[in-house]
């Protein structure tokens, strides 16, 4: 209901104004409107109705300072941050606050794989192991697919079992980095097999090493090295040798 404004008339006892009876019947109505929606009962305050003039000018904003409400006074002010504002970062690490200031300092404790100095955070020495390494030098896909153009992701797998009788397939190799190889496994029958290698670099260069090609009688595999990964001018090189299961020296 929109607010109903009682008629006063223009000036005083002139008899425009609204009788007393229709007077309090708006008072009433407009009451009944204030109570039922609790805004006597549940303080309310408009979205964007908070601005720096409305705030305690003894607790005026400062930088990494937060808003609180005070329920003793019904009121809202300004606090400094303090200790473990921002947890989990390692142990016994966490948000230091100034009071005076305002400012907030991260204090990082060193733990396992990380080193602590007076104005750094570094890797600690042997403190990356293989579970820390991305997939894209540890894990290994299994692709069953045997012809056409076959994608093999390397910022996914460090390698790729081809394990399917390949006949003619395209091998088209994706976000490879500078310095990264990849192992191609051609594990299937590869009696009829044609295999090209591609890549997804707008301008490439793809460089056999060695005479050795492709054996279609037995297992290969391909190695891959990215040289350089510019796009318009990448370098792939590769070479490719067969393998048996063999345990002798």
């Amino acid at each position: 209901m929109a607010k109903q404004t009682i008629g006063i008339g223009t000036s005083a006892n002139d008899g425009t104004g609204d009788a007393l009876r229709v007077a309090f019947d708006k008072t009433n109505d407009n009451f009944n409107e204030i109570y039922a929606d609790d805004f006597v009962t549940t303080a309310r305050i408009a979205d964007d109705a908070i601005t720096e003039a409305h705030l305690d000018a003894t607790n005026a904003p400062t930088d990494n300072y937060v808003l609180s409400y005070d329920s003793a006074t019904s009121g809202f002010t300004w606090v400094p941050p303090t200790d473990g504002d921002i947890t989990g970062i390692v142990a016994g690490g966490g948000l230091t606050g100034d009071a005076s200031s305002g400012e907030a300092t991260l204090v990082v404790v060193a733990g396992t794989g990380i080193t602590v100095n007076a104005d750094d955070v570094q890797i600690a020495d042997d403190g990356v192991d293989h579970t820390q390494l991305a997939p894209r030098y540890t894990a290994v896909q299994d692709i069953s697919t045997t012809s056409g153009t076959i994608n093999l992701d390397a910022s996914s797998y460090a390698a790729f079992n081809l394990t399917g009788n390949l006949t003619t397939a395209t091998l088209n190799i994706q976000n490879m980095k500078t310095g990264q190889v990849i192992d191609i496994l051609l594990s299937g029958t590869l009696s009829s097999a044609v295999i090209t290698l591609a890549d997804d670099f707008t301008t490439s260069a793809i460089n056999k090493v060695g005479s050795n090609d492709l054996d279609t009688a037995g297992t290969n595999l391909i190695q891959v090295l990215c040289v350089d990964d510019t796009d318009s001018d990448a370098i792939l090189t590769w070479a490719v040798a067969t393998y048996t299961t063999d345990t002798s020296a």
